[in-house]
C-alpha cells in the first residue's frame, strides 16, 4: 500500500485495513488506527506511517479512543528483508525475557552490528527502542483494559523496576500510567482482554475444524468459543476466547500463574487462532494462481496447536490413520499420560512424560511408540529448538509429520503438506494448477484444499 491507498482506507474506515497503517494528525498531535470513531480530519492535517512506533517517533501520542495498541498485529509476510523480520518477530513474541541485541543477533546467525543497522534501515528504529515501546503499548493495554494493579503490569511488560516503568511511558506514550485508568475496577483473578482481527474470518470452518480434533479435557469448545489449558516450567493456566463478529475481535478470559509471561500467552492464543492474517490478501493472491480450479473459502484461517512438541506428537499418532483415529489416540494419551497437578485442570504430556512411558496403552506397533519417544527425548533434550527439520533425523519421523508441526505447531504460512491424502484426493478432483506460485500462502492453500471434502 501507498499513500493512496491509505487515503482511500482512511475514509472508508473499512476493518479490512486495520493495523496496517496508522493516521497522525497534526492538529491535534494524535495517530489513530484507520477505524477510529473520531471525526474525519482534513487531508492537510494528517500525516500516514506504517508502523506505530514510527508515529510515535515523530512526536505523536496514541489515540484514548481507538487505541492504537490494540489493532491486529503486523503480517508476518510483509516485504522486508527475512533477518530483519525474524528480529522483529522474536521481540513482538516475548516481553517477559528481554535478550541482548548480541543474544538476538546469534540467534539469528549474524554480527550484532549488522542486525542493528538491518533493524533500523527497514523499520526506522533501533532494537532497543522499539523493544521499550512495544512494552509501553502493552502495558497500555492492560491498564484501559485489565484490573491488574500497576505494579503487576510493569512486569507483565518485561519491566525490572515501578520506577524505569513509569519513566518509559511518560516518555514514549507522553501521559502517566496512573492517567489511563479512568476508574478503579475491582481486582480479578481472570484477565479480561479483547483480541482484534481484520474480518472476514471464517469462525464456522475454524469451529468446524477443531471439533473434530477436540481433546478433552484439555480444550473445550461452545458454538462460540474455543478455549484449553497451556503448561510451561514457568507458568501454567488456561483461556477461553469469545468470537465476536460484530466486534471484529474475540474476547479472552485468561488465568494464568504468573501474570509477567502474560504478553507471550497472548502472542500464542494470537497465533492459535491465526488473527493477524490479511485473508483477503492471502485469498487475492491465491485465487490469481489457481485458475479456477477450486473455489475459495472466504475468511479461511490456520488452526494452530499450542506448541511445536504437540503438534509433532498429535502428527505421529495421525500418521497413515483417519482424522477420528488420531483423536482417539490422542485422547488416550492425555488420558494416561496428562499431566493432572490439581482436580481442576489437566494439561498435554509433557516431553519428560512421554519419554520415560513405555506407552504400553497403546495397541500400535513399537515402531510408532519408539517414534513418539524419540521425538519426546529430543525435545527434553532440546526444549528451545525452533527448526523443525532437525526432527528428520529422528527415526520414524518423516518430512510429512514435520510439515504438519510446522503448519500448526508454529502456524508457518507457507507449508503445503502435498503427502496428506485428504491434498491428494482434493488435488485430484480438481484440474492441475502449479502450487509453487501459490507461495508465500500454500499453508491457507493447504486448508482450502481440505475444505473441498467437507
Amino acid at each position: 500500500m501507498d499513500t493512496r491507498h491509505w487515503q482511500h482506507a482512511r475514509q472508508s474506515r473499512d476493518h479490512r485495513f486495520d493495523g496496517l497503517f496508522f493516521i497522525a494528525v497534526k492538529s491535534t498531535g494524535i495517530y489513530c488506527r484507520p477505524i477510529c470513531p473520531a471525526p474525519t480530519a482534513k487531508e492537510h492535517n494528517v500525516e500516514y506511517y506504517q508502523y506505530a512506533h514510527s508515529a510515535a517517533q515523530a512526536g505523536f501520542r496514541p489515540c484514548i479512543r481507538c487505541r492504537p495498541d490494540s489493532a491486529p498485529g503486523s503480517s508476518a509476510w510483509q516485504g522486508v528483508k527475512t533477518t530483519a523480520l525474524r528480529a522483529k518477530q522474536l521481540l513482538d513474541s516475548n516481553f517477559s525475557e528481554p535478550q541482548s541485541c548480541e543474544k538476538l543477533a546469534d540467534r539469528l546467525g549474524v554480527t550484532s552490528r549488522y542486525l542493528r543497522r538491518l533493524f533500523s534501515q527497514h523499520f526506522g528504529i533501533s532494537i532497543t527502542q522499539y523493544r521499550i515501546f512495544n512494552q509501553c503499548h502493552f502495558a497500555k493495554r492492560l491498564l484501559q483494559e485489565t484490573s491488574l494493579p500497576i505494579a503487576d503490569i510493569a512486569f507483565a511488560a518485561g519491566f525490572n523496576s515501578i520506577r524505569r516503568f513509569n519513566d518509559a511511558f511518560l516518555q514514549q506514550l507522553h501521559i502517566c500510567p496512573s492517567k489511563m485508568r479512568t476508574s478503579v475496577k475491582p481486582s480479578e483473578s481472570t484477565i479480561k482482554l479483547k483480541l482484534p482481527f481484520r474480518p472476514p474470518y471464517n469462525w464456522q470452518a475454524l469451529h468446524q475444524f477443531l471439533a473434530k480434533r477436540l481433546i478433552t479435557p484439555i480444550e473445550w469448545l461452545t458454538e462460540c468459543s474455543y478455549g484449553r489449558s497451556f503448561k510451561t516450567e514457568l507458568y501454567q493456566g488456561q483461556f477461553t476466547a469469545r468470537f465476536e463478529q460484530e466486534k471484529h475481535c474475540f474476547l479472552v478470559e485468561i488465568e494464568i500463574s504468573e501474570p509477567r509471561y502474560l504478553h507471550p500467552v497472548l502472542m500464542i492464543i494470537r497465533r492459535v487462532l491465526d488473527l493477524d492474517a490479511d485473508t483477503t490478501l492471502i485469498e487475492s493472491h491465491l485465487d490469481e494462481h489457481i485458475n479456477d480450479a477450486i473455489s475459495l473459502t472466504k475468511g479461511l484461517r490456520l488452526p494452530g496447536i499450542w506448541s511445536s512438541f504437540e503438534a509433532g506428537i498429535r502428527a505421529v499418532l495421525g500418521q497413515q490413520v483417519s482424522v477420528t483415529a488420531a483423536h482417539n489416540l490422542v485422547a488416550l494419551l492425555v488420558s494416561e499420560l496428562g499431566d493432572k497437578q490439581d482436580n481442576e485442570h489437566i494439561y498435554f504430556p509433557t516431553p519428560d512424560a512421554v519419554a520415560a512411558s513405555e506407552l504400553s496403552f497403546f495397541k500400535m506397533p513399537q515402531a510408532r511408540k519408539n517414534a513418539l519417544r524419540n521425538l519426546a527425548e529430543f525435545c527434553v533434550q532440546h526444549p528451545h529448538c525452533e527448526d523443525l527439520d532437525e526432527w528428520l533425523e529422528l527415526k520414524g519421523i518423516g518430512p510429512w509429520t514435520v510439515n504438519y508441526a510446522k503448519l500448526r505447531g508454529q502456524s508457518q504460512p507457507d507449508i503445503l503438506l502435498d503427502g496428506d491424502l485428504g491434498v491428494k484426493k482434493a488435488q485430484a478432483s480438481a484440474p492441475h494448477f502449479d502450487t509453487d506460485s501459490c507461495s508465500p500462502f500454500r499453508s491457507y492453500l493447504t486448508f482450502q484444499l481440505w475444505q473441498q471434502l467437507v
